[in-house]
This record gives structure tokens, sequence and C-alpha cells, in this order.
């Protein structure tokens, strides 16, 4: 069988690194990309027919980046390779159309697998998850996980959580400064939340930024 050709996104050198030399007998690695700006870019020019990613990643949550490459190049095959285990996670990647949910620990061979699977139209979640997924509940004290937010919001939401300033983020955006505002005070309205620290914090839960 044809190797898969494969776009490998994560924003540690030391764990691409890793993962290319390891996977390099089994795929086809058409490139490597840091952020998930960079990660959508790079798929819409190479068209691969695997794509790993993670979840935290800068510049575009890895999350948002899943759900923007599932619009963008929807032949592709997404899988999370991540340290996040928490079932939250894989819910939400579920519900977006991810076909691949690994960790980090997980050994080589199991990504090879994960791999093998999604290129059939199978998903794979890796068996390490299945503990946390049988006693998976909501966080108490914490913003429904069913709020909506729009793509917009969520990009602002983790440049927020970066320690981005609204002019920063503007900027990033090519917006003004007012429509980052409107945008934050969207955030804090849906979310119940009051200040930038309660912003940060939500972030950090849900894997937008590391804590």
């Amino acid at each position: 069988m044809k190797k898969p050709r494969v776009l490998l996104a994560d924003d540690h050198v030391l764990v691409a690194e890793g993962l290319k030399s390891l996977l390099a007998d089994h795929v086809e690695l058409v490139g490597t990309v840091e952020d998930g700006r960079a990660l959508v870019k790079a798929a819409i020019r190479l068209q691969p027919e695997v794509i790993l990613l993670d979840i935290s990643m800068p510049g575009l949550h890895g999350i948002e980046a899943a759900r923007q490459l599932r619009k963008c190049v929807p032949r592709a095959r997404l899988i999370f390779v991540t340290q996040h285990a928490d079932a939250i996670y894989v819910d939400e990647a579920l519900r977006i159309g991810v076909s691949g949910y690994v960790l980090k620990r997980s050994a080589v061979t199991e990504l090879v697998t994960a791999i093998e699977n999604v290129r059939q139209g199978r998903t794979y979640i890796t068996p390490l998850l299945n503990r946390s997924l049988a006693h998976h509940h909501p966080l108490r004290g914490e913003p429904a996980d069913t709020v909506e937010l729009t793509s917009r919001e969520r990009e602002v939401l983790q440049l927020i959580s970066e320690g981005r300033s609204a002019k920063e983020i503007a900027s990033e955006l090519k917006v003004s400064v007012k429509t980052v505002q409107f945008h934050k005070y969207n955030l804090t309205r849906k979310l119940g939340l009051h200040t930038t620290a309660e912003l940060v914090k939500y972030a950090v839960r849900r894997g937008m930024t590391p804590p």
C-alpha cells in the first residue's frame, strides 16, 4: 500500500523531530508546521491525506484549526496527537469530525495503527483514555461546555489567554480595537464571566494555552 501523505503540526521542535524520525518508514511526510494558522495554510497548499496536530498550539488553537480544516480540506483525516487526556477534549474532537485521538505518551506503533485506521474510514481513540471517558462528567462551577462561540470569538479568546493586548489582537486578526473589545464583551456575556483573568482560566482549562 502506498504510504499516506502526512502533514505534521506541533509547536515543540523536539517532539516534531521525534515524530518525524519515528514515522519516517511508515508515511510520506509532506510538511511540518509549528502553529495553527500555518497549519491551515499548509493543508490547503499541500492537500495531505492525514493531518497530525496538537491541541495546544500558538496563534490558533488546535480545536479551532480542526474546525477550519474540516471545511477547507474535507478529505483529509485529522488525528490529534496531544498530552491532553481529559474527556472534554475527546468529546469536542469527535463532535467536529476528527478521526483519531492519540496521546503523546503512546507508543509510535499506536500512532501508525491510528493512521491506518483513519485511512480506512474508521475512528481511532487511544485505549489509554477508556477510563477517563467512562467517568467523564462536566466540570462543576464552570461555564457550560454547550456554549456556542463563533470562530472569531474563539480566536480572540485564545489570544487573550496568551497575554495579547487588544491592540495586538487587532493587528493579528486585521480588525479594529473596537471590534476586539466587542468580541471580548460577547465572550464574558456568553460564558458568564467578568474579568480577563476568568477568561484566561477558562481558556487554560480547555487547552487553548499552556497553564
